[in-house]
């Protein structure tokens, strides 16, 4: 410092660094478990049923879909279970040529994200209960046009015996109206 003032008062100065690169070969499959919890146990079983649940907060009026077990704007537990319709509107859209197991696709699909409907409340553009998932029957055109956007979707149910307790279990949403 020099008569009282920072050297650099905008913080430190960018200096090129050159990284070590680490490459791995490919190993096989890795195995693991993984608990889902209360929340998300509740959840995938609901998708098994044919059900969306989530969960809301009665003190700020929020509704988690995927469920939460607590508030992350009030810090404190969740007051209930609640079911949202399996339909909704898309809030935003792009093509992926990547699929869901990360294999690269020879034809884009419609990957986007859904503000599910929930009987009784009303969602603003910046919070609401989502689920990201494959919007089936929209084209490229549709997405990079943006006319998919607010268009209204329906879930395409897996039949109840192919279902097993996954977001799989819903193979897509298919655009119903305008």
């Amino acid at each position: 410092m020099s008569g009282g003032r920072p050297i650099n008062p905008r913080g430190t100065r960018y200096e090129k660094v050159e990284f070590p690169v680490f490459e791995f070969p490919v190993v096989g499959k890795a195995r693991y478990s993984y608990t889902t919890g209360e929340a998300l146990g509740r959840f995938l079983a609901g998708l098994k049923e044919g059900k969306i649940l989530g969960t809301y907060c009665a003190r700020c009026g929020r509704v988690f879909v995927p469920p939460r077990i607590y508030c992350s704007y009030c810090f404190k537990e969740v007051d209930g279970w609640l079911e949202a319709k399996d339909e909704g509107v898309v809030v935003t859209a792009v093509m992926s040529y990547i699929s869901a197991t990360r294999a690269r696709l020879e034809r884009p699909v419609a990957v986007g994200v859904i503000k599910l409907d929930v009987p009784g409340r009303q969602f603003d553009d910046h919070f609401f209960p989502g689920i990201m998932h494959y919007i089936c029957g929209a084209s490229e055109d549709d997405v990079k046009s943006m006319r998919i956007f607010g268009a209204r979707v329906k879930a395409k149910w897996k039949r109840p015996e192919q279902r097993t307790g996954s977001i799989t279990d819903i193979e897509c949403f298919e655009v119903v109206g305008p």
